[in-house]
């Protein structure tokens, strides 16, 4: 006798019961954009009800988030085009924007869970993500090892809850490490952005963070979107290195890479729902060619059953929203 699969779908109730994955809002974590100034806040063309703020404004969005019950943020700062040099000196300062922004945040609202990305690329002038080696006109990676280690020790003395570097450099897990161990912070997690492809889905991410390259592209360090097995190597490397946490980045496109790399390891798994995913569902939105709702809640499914346990996403305010009035 064939068997009758529809036995447990006829019911709603049996349906909730037997659902394989669900999401929570301990899964979400939001998003900030931080620039100097004051009173600031602009919110960005190419990706709606998404804003680069002052600090003073970044502190009444955490009281935001707080509310809505979202539980962890990841900071990346913005800065000035005239502040920016060859080598990202802002980032490298105990009184530059991101090290001042974790530790008025986390004065604030001490229980917020704040991860910082960690890389250059907002702070430097040719917006590339680490020292410049002239004769090959991309990134040093030993160079920008050195650096990176420096930046780490800067977020950790500000009091960050979580370190996520975002460079691709590699050796960057294992060289954070050590330095972060041997300085006192060894309880300091590290959330590898493990798999990162060198992806057309970053556009409007550019535009908020201001951290288009000068020149050139980033395929010389980020990943050859067609490459499926040397995904699994980068995220089994960073593993080996001391990642307590593995990620791939975008999400929506690379689902098949998610489900390998959660088949090999047993670390947590993030999925970065980035920029042109988001601005591709408001656009779509807008243009009324699909329920919107329906489809967002589907698109985070589809993460969890691919393997994620965690989402960095643009829609975290509103899925928390619709969390909580059960709409989902």
């Amino acid at each position: 006798m064939f068997k009758r699969f529809r036995r447990l779908r006829m019911n709603e109730n049996l349906r909730s019961m037997v659902r394989e994955n669900s999401l929570n809002i301990n899964d979400l974590i939001y998003p900030l954009f931080v620039v100097n100034g004051k009173g600031m806040k602009k919110e960005i063309a190419s990706m709606p009800e998404v804003f680069q703020m002052s600090l003073d404004e970044i502190l009444k969005e955490c009281k935001n988030i707080v509310d809505l019950g979202i539980k962890a943020i990841i900071l990346f700062g913005v800065l000035e085009k005239d502040k920016k040099d060859s080598c990202g000196s802002d980032a490298l300062d105990d009184e530059g924007l991101i090290a001042r922004s974790i530790r008025e945040i986390k004065k604030e609202f001490p229980n917020l869970f704040v991860i910082s990305d960690l890389c250059f690329c907002e702070y430097t002038d040719h917006g590339h993500c680490g020292i410049i080696n002239m004769e090959t006109k991309s990134v040093d990676n030993d160079a920008t090892l050195e650096i990176s280690a420096k930046q780490a020790l800067i977020h950790a003395r500000a009091g960050v809850d979580m370190i996520a570097p975002s460079g691709m450099m590699d050796g960057i897990v294992e060289i954070l490490r050590q330095t972060l161990d041997q300085e006192g912070f060894e309880n300091l997690p590290i959330m590898a952005y493990s798999t990162k492809f060198a992806s057309s889905y970053y556009g409007p991410f550019r535009d908020v963070a201001e951290s288009a390259p000068s020149y050139g592209d980033r395929k010389s360090y980020q990943m050859d979107f067609a490459n499926a097995k040397e995904a699994l190597e980068e995220s089994l490397e960073d593993e080996k290195q001391g990642a307590d946490i593995l990620m791939v980045k975008p999400a929506l496109a690379y689902l098949d890479v998610v489900k390998e790399i959660s088949l090999h390891s047993n670390l947590p798994l993030c999925v970065y729902n980035v920029s042109g995913e988001y601005a591709m569902l408001k656009a779509a939105s807008k243009a009324g060619v699909i329920d919107y709702e329906k489809v967002l809640y589907e698109t985070m499914i589809a993460f969890k059953r691919a393997g994620a346990k965690l989402i960095i996403t643009y829609h975290a305010k509103e899925l928390a929203r619709m969390l909580k009035d059960e709409k989902m």
